[in-house]
């Protein structure tokens, strides 16, 4: 299992460092080269494969358009970052800050254009599904940042609306990163959309377990300052539920610390998990997150492929999950 999973990861490595991205103006081009040589889980382009593998064994065809969604996917963070004024990605200077947010806002766009050139040589019976698909996909992807930023604005935002941004935001991306290996295999319909609902199911699951990490996790383990969310009043699934559910003097509580301008974080971080602790927003969360969990599986269950096939996508899947927690 192993050696498969290693194999496509230095295959979908290799792909990206083969990618050409232009010549000039270097300041264009060498932003991009820098963010995509950053690393990450490539997660994406991992699913597609997976995904082509349960119908199909000539994987390696398929690589090109698999780093595509990766392309993708790192495009949307040039321009989160710019957004978020992050100044960190993956450990390193983002780009807007290593050169300037005119220049990620361009060295973006030219990365979204990439994508389609890198798509334009599906065979043809496959290029409109292929097409459709991503265009839907990059729409929501939008959407739910705009949602995102919106939020920061509200007072209240109820689960509903949270889980649709983050379906939008996060999740339709995973879920089209399935969808395309399925299409590419030539999988039959019912099974692609299947494999997107369980990617989108999975990813929603992924980002509610990260909202409950950065408030519980081992500050060793996580990679970035825990209780962060709390810190900058995030609308998180826990903040959201701990509104909904608090009352008298929780109620009070809750909104003085979200009011308060001047406190010490390591205070703030320690008085509001106390209170999703006594309102039991943590269990909640969990349920949550294995009711997303069990929902993306139970789509796998629909798949006409065997069991025997699907063993390696869900075996990456779980050591993920396994990971996160």
């Amino acid at each position: 299992m192993r050696t498969i999973l290693s194999q496509y990861q230095d295959w979908i490595e290799l792909e990206v460092k083969k990618q050409k991205y232009g010549r000039e103006p270097v300041s264009l081009y060498e932003p991009i080269r820098y963010l995509m040589g950053l690393g990450g889980k490539r997660l994406r382009p991992m699913l597609t494969l997976l995904s082509y593998a349960l119908f199909k064994n000539d994987v390696r065809q398929i690589v090109k358009y698999a780093v595509a969604v990766e392309t993708f996917h790192n495009f949307t963070l040039m321009h989160d970052d710019i957004m978020d004024k992050a100044p960190l990605r993956r450990g390193m200077a983002t780009v807007h800050e290593k050169w300037n947010s005119n220049t990620a806002i361009m060295a973006g766009d030219v990365m979204l254009v990439k994508v389609y050139d890198m798509f334009l040589n599906i065979a043809p019976e496959k290029f409109k599904p292929v097409l459709s698909a991503f265009n839907k996909c990059a729409a929501e992807v939008c959407e739910g940042q705009q949602w995102d930023m919106e939020f920061e604005k509200e007072k209240t935002v109820t689960e509903v609306q949270y889980i649709k941004m983050i379906r939008s935001k996060t999740a339709v991306l995973l879920g089209f990163s399935l969808e395309l290996g399925a299409i590419l295999a030539d999988a039959p319909e019912r099974d692609c959309i299947a494999l997107r609902q369980f990617g989108t199911n999975i990813g929603i699951g992924f980002q509610l377990m990260d909202d409950l990490l950065d408030a519980y996790a081992d500050p060793k383990k996580f990679g970035k300052q825990v209780g962060g969310d709390i810190i900058a009043n995030k609308k998180t699934f826990l903040l959201i539920k701990a509104i909904e559910k608090a009352t008298g003097r929780q109620g009070a509580e809750l909104s003085r610390w979200l009011s308060e301008e001047k406190f010490k974080k390591q205070d703030k971080v320690r008085a509001v998990k106390a209170l999703y602790d006594s309102l039991g927003i943590p269990l909640l969360a969990e349920k949550k997150v294995n009711h997303y969990f069990k929902k993306g599986f139970d789509n796998l269950a629909l798949l006409s492929c065997s069991a025997d096939a699907q063993e390696p996508l869900i075996h990456f899947t779980k050591s993920l999950i396994a990971r996160q927690s």
